[in-house]
């Protein structure tokens, strides 16, 4: 029988393709920088190849080392499956889930949703992470996230997918603005705007643009931010104006602010707020079943703003 790699020293491999740092590996790994070294002595006997070269200050992946780093990456992933299958057979809904979520939508939306799936999943854990969309997604795909909430459209090819809720943007503008007292902005009103928009890796920022598609000599943005607060000071001190969704609005963000809130018309001025997991993980019907909760609740809990 062919010998096998140990699967810890497998993870051993994965946290330094990820670090390239022993230390900072068996730091992440909770072991000695003694201990992940020696496991990765060994993975090289039985694989019969070099996976790492080692220097005093770093430490390099040889091309096989990368190959089998993702190898082992896969089969952790699996491994981690196959524990959440047999919990989810003895006993669903229970146990920790890695929730990811990106800063547009955490801040509002977490300190409402936590609770209610406390009380409806009462042994059920979550632990949290907000990240960049991007981010999130390569995390889910290496099995350091089981679940992320996030907005759409975005590209999540081999994720599942659940849609729970609308979330409308508004327009956002300075009290003195043309555009402060208006019922409703149509987007070819927005031609010329000074519209700043949060930095080009903020999902926020691709979702404006096929909307601002309709305003065709909209002005370039003069600030890009990295949060929405940061967009609602720079909107109050007369900087431009920019783009606000209902989450954010009705938790408050513009509150003592002298901001003025409008509505945009037409039917392209939302994005969607929505699950997304691996499909073959061993936990997908226990998020099947925490999207249709969710999805009930936003029902009767998300309202849109009202001017």
């Amino acid at each position: 029988m062919r010998a096998y790699p140990n699967l810890r020293h497998l993870a051993y491999l994965v946290a330094l393709a990820e670090h390239r740092h022993f230390g900072k590996a068996a730091e992440a790994s909770s072991v000695t920088q003694s201990t992940l070294s020696a496991g990765i002595r060994e993975l090289e006997t039985v694989l019969g190849v070099q996976v790492a070269e080692r220097t005093k200050r770093s430490v390099i992946l040889t091309p096989i080392g990368h190959v089998l780093a993702d190898k082992a990456a896969a089969l952790l992933r699996s491994a981690d499956d196959m524990l959440d299958i047999a919990a989810e057979a003895t006993a669903p809904f229970s146990g920790t889930i890695s929730l990811g979520t990106i800063p547009t939508i955490g801040p509002y939306l977490l300190p409402r949703i936590i609770p209610a799936l406390r009380e409806r999943f009462p042994e059920l854990r979550f632990a949290l992470r907000e990240d960049k969309t991007g981010e999130l997604l390569d995390r889910l795909a290496h099995g350091r996230l089981d679940l992320v909430l996030i907005a759409f459209p975005y590209e999540t090819d081999g994720l599942e997918t659940m849609m729970l809720f609308e979330d409308a943007y508004r327009f956002a503008c300075a009290a003195d603005h043309p555009f402060a007292h208006v019922e409703s902005i149509a987007l070819e009103r927005l031609g010329g705007e000074r519209l700043m928009l949060l930095e080009k890796d903020h999902c926020l920022h691709s979702h404006a643009l096929p909307l601002l598609q309709g305003a065709p000599d909209i002005a370039e943005a003069t600030f890009s931010a990295t949060s929405l607060p940061t967009l609602v000071a720079m909107v109050a001190e007369g900087m431009g104006a920019t783009l606000l969704p209902d989450l954010a609005i009705n938790a408050g963000i513009a509150s003592g602010s002298e901001i003025a809130i409008r509505p945009m018309s037409g039917e392209a001025n939302r994005r969607s707020i929505g699950l997304a997991w691996r499909r073959q993980s061993g936990r997908a019907d226990t998020f099947r079943e925490i999207g249709d909760f969710l999805r009930g609740w936003a029902r009767t809990e998300i309202r849109p703003w009202v001017a």
